[in-house]
């Protein structure tokens, strides 16, 4: 039996409610991320984009269950956590992430990771349009991807 390959969707050319939601903590990082973000959707046609600041990474979680109940098909979720001196660091990026991982599997639908975490600031500006791409762009790329990706699952046949 020959698996049935599902087209893979231009994440450019359909209509998506997408809201950016950015921690303002490590706002030099947070600001980059939003950027790249905020510039690949509007180059997306027909995506009506809405961006929300919260205090902090953990934060991130429930305000996309917030945006995701008023009707949005999917959020970039973006912040930069960077190691400190204490355990704090852990807490919040297991907190972040299992809080978005179990809000995608509740709601049903993407919400793009796009919080850095990194041993120091140096590594967060390297993924902010430095050596290692932009993060920012990258998320809302994924997301736009996840989107039409849900929906072309979704149809029935």
């Amino acid at each position: 039996m020959k698996a049935k390959k599902i087209k893979k969707a231009k994440a450019k050319t359909f209509k998506a409610k997408v809201a950016v939601v950015v921690s303002r903590f490590n706002e030099e990082i947070t600001d980059k991320l939003q950027e790249g973000a905020i510039e690949y959707l509007e180059e997306c046609e027909g995506v009506q984009i809405e961006l929300i600041t919260v205090p902090g990474a953990v934060e991130i979680p429930l305000t996309c269950q917030w945006v995701l109940n008023r009707g949005f098909d999917g959020v970039v979720a973006l912040g930069a956590v960077i190691r400190g001196e204490t355990s704090h660091y852990d807490y919040v990026c297991n907190s972040v992430t299992d809080g978005i991982t179990q809000l995608m599997l509740k709601t049903n639908k993407p919400i793009a990771f796009g919080v850095l975490t990194t041993e120091n600031e140096e590594q967060a500006l390297d993924r902010v349009g430095g050596k290692h791409g932009h993060k920012g762009r990258d998320a809302a790329q994924t997301v736009m991807e996840m989107i039409g990706l849900g929906r072309s699952l979704s149809k029935k046949k």
